[in-house]
């Protein structure tokens, strides 16, 4: 046998070597494999197989249904309905032109919601995208259908929102619309339903001001997708909740009665509870259709509201300000009664005028109304008797009695833009203007003039809380998901009877009484009868050379530069239950503008039909019946809809 060489076992050594260290390499690689492995499938395996299942499966938002809102009988006055649509997931589409492209041949397309659509894709593409809005079954059908065809693209129904009772409801409900970037950048921390295209919230209105109790909370969707992104099967759903409902407190048979009653007039009526503080009615003419608003005014429709001298759009009754004029009388004389500066016998002498500091101040009668006390100023509302008590009193004391009640003061309503008006006094001129009060100011907000502003709503409280002695405050919302609301019954004023007594009768006789300014629109039927005041409050400036040669009537001038008319009641007399405020925007004289349409809210109010004939003076029948019929024939037929429906 041959022995190895030396050679050769050095060989042998070598290789050994380097098998060790290729040995020791390749374990190396295969341990660091093993641990790479074990990091993956066991460390790691929740993170891949949340991945593994975010591939597989989606989870979809799904929007609760919108509370519905309520009038006090049960009508309803917002409501959700089905609507048929097509939507697109961009995530499943392949190319998007030529998907809708192939979708227009099948159904109708609209440019404008395609477009709109278009930018909708641009902004998100988390979110499915509606291309038809409002479609009808057989275009469901046809999509559906077609559907292999179209990935990507599918029909849904969902809820849209219907304002049945169109415009008399547009000011007080508002109105609800798309998501725009304007409300997520003044939302903070916004829900993830609001970035739904699409999705709607509250604008204006009650809509918007309980958009929380409305909106209701999102439940979602797991769905499974196979490689190409359809949907194969819904796996589970989490119901979200629906939005509460809302009973308001107005009386929809009288909402329409005075929209019908306002018609082609630019005005406004609130209609209060004087126990309660409920506002049955507060509306604000001319209306508009809330419905057009829901997906998106055309911008033919929104210039022509624009457009319109009457202003349909803003809610007069609670954001519309304006000098209360003569309705203001009662707040001037309380607060001389309650200060002890007068007494309800004082009299003074109306030539017509008031010089103060060099300067006249004129009464609306040229030749005066001679020596009057407190109950024929109000009746006959004489002014000089008002700037006096204005001078003895001093506009503080005013200011606070205003305020007292309800005037100058942001009622707490759910309402948009709810005005606080405004009540002038020494401190808010220095503050607001660097002017130093004047006694002039004195003299012209005595008379509700000058800087004094108030809404329809705050008239409306005011006369409330003069007629019960009580801090009466409005209540719109009702009850919520059937749980009833505090109501604004209010706790007593602390002002003196005998001086609340004083004021009244005045109101009283300045409707009952021959030379009363109202006498014209009384009630006659027994328990029936009312206490009101008038009030004209001037737009313009009457200049002295003017009322030289005669002041121009009201009808011979423009339109818009004629006088508001205003007139303020509560009914019954002796039984108030209701309280009323009007305002006909340059109406000219309250007596003949304002006060007729008061009589015929207040009787429809109280009697909760068209009152009988008898209860207006004889020579008002003839008219009040032709009247009567035509508000009927006006009077839409959807409330007999929306009573079958409750």
């Amino acid at each position: 046998m041959r022995r190895p060489t030396r050679d050769t076992a050095l060989s042998h050594r070598k290789i050994s070597r380097r098998g060790l260290i290729l040995g020791a390499a390749q374990g190396g690689f295969v341990g660091l494999l093993v641990w790479r492995m074990r990091h993956l499938q066991v460390e790691e395996a929740d993170q891949f197989r949340l991945l593994a299942e975010e591939n597989r499966i989606k989870i979809r938002l799904i929007p609760p249904a919108r509370g519905q809102i309520f009038d006090r009988n049960g009508l309803v006055v917002a409501e959700n309905v089905p609507s048929y649509r097509i939507m697109i997931e961009q995530e499943e589409a392949d190319d998007i032109d030529d998907l809708i492209e192939r979708l227009g041949r099948i159904v109708a397309l609209d440019p404008e919601e395609i477009e709109r659509a278009r930018e909708e894709m641009r902004r998100s593409r988390l979110h499915p995208v509606t291309l038809a809005d409002r479609v009808t079954w057989d275009e469901v059908s046809r999509v559906a259908v077609n559907a292999p065809a179209l990935p990507g693209v599918r029909p849904e129904v969902g809820l849209s929102r219907r304002y049945p009772m169109l415009e008399e409801y547009a000011h007080l409900v508002g109105y609800v619309g798309p998501v725009s970037d304007y409300d997520l950048e003044r939302i903070e921390a916004p829900d993830q339903l609001l970035r739904i295209p699409r999705f709607q919230i509250g604008k204006i209105g009650l809509e918007q001001r309980r958009e929380d109790m409305l909106r209701g909370k999102a439940g979602s969707m797991r769905v499974e997708q196979n490689a190409a992104g359809r949907v194969m099967r819904e796996l589970d759903r989490r119901e979200g909740e629906p939005g509460s409902d809302i009973q308001i407190t107005t009386d929809s048979h009288l909402q329409s009665y005075i929209h019908a009653r306002l018609n082609g007039k630019s005005a406004a009526v609130v209609v209060m509870d004087c126990e309660t503080g409920d506002v049955l009615s507060t509306v604000s003419a001319p209306g508009f259709d809330p419905n057009l608003f829901v997906r998106g005014i055309s911008v033919a429709d929104y210039n022509a509201l624009l457009e319109n001298k009457y202003r349909p759009l803003p809610n007069k009754s609670v954001q519309g300000i304006y000098p209360p004029g003569s309705t203001f009388k009662m707040i001037t004389a309380l607060a001389a009664l309650e200060n002890g500066i007068a007494v309800p016998d004082d009299t003074v002498y109306c030539p017509g005028h008031l010089e103060v500091s060099g300067h006249r101040f004129h009464c609306w009668k040229r030749a005066g109304h001679g020596n009057v006390d407190l109950n024929k100023s109000l009746q006959e509302s004489c002014d000089v008797y008002y700037y006096e008590m204005a001078l003895r009193t001093g506009i503080e004391k005013i200011a606070e009695m205003a305020q007292r009640l309800g005037l100058g003061v942001q009622h707490d309503l759910p309402m948009t833009s709810v005005a606080s008006g405004l009540i002038p006094n020494r401190e808010w001129k220095r503050e607001t203007r660097g002017e130093e009060w004047r006694i002039g100011d004195s003299v012209n907000a005595s008379i509700g003039q000058g800087y004094v502003l108030s809404s329809p709503l705050q008239l409306a409280v005011m006369t409330a809380r003069l007629a019960t002695g009580r801090r009466v405050t409005p209540r719109l919302i009702k009850s919520i998901d059937g749980v009833e609301t505090p109501t604004g019954h209010g706790e007593d004023l602390g002002l003196n009877e005998n001086n609340l007594r004083q004021i009244r009768r005045a109101m009283y006789d300045t409707v009952n009484t021959r030379r009363g300014t109202a006498y014209g629109s009384r009630i006659i039927a027994d328990g029936m009868r009312m206490a009101g005041k008038t009030g004209t409050s001037q737009v313009r400036n009457i200049t002295t050379a003017e009322r030289a040669a005669g002041v121009r009537r009201n009808e011979d001038l423009p339109w818009e530069r004629r006088d508001h008319a205003l007139y303020v009641n509560y009914a019954p007399y002796d039984n108030p239950k209701i309280a009323v405020a009007v305002i006909v925007e340059h109406g000219g004289g309250g007596s003949t503008a304002a006060a007729p349409i008061a009589r015929d809210v207040t009787l429809q109010a109280l009697y909760g039909e068209d009152p009988p004939l008898e209860a207006y003076p004889a020579k008002d029948r003839a008219n009040i019946k032709a009247l009567q019929a035509r508000l009927r024939d006006a009077r839409p037929d959807y409330h007999a809809e929306a009573r079958d429906r409750a």
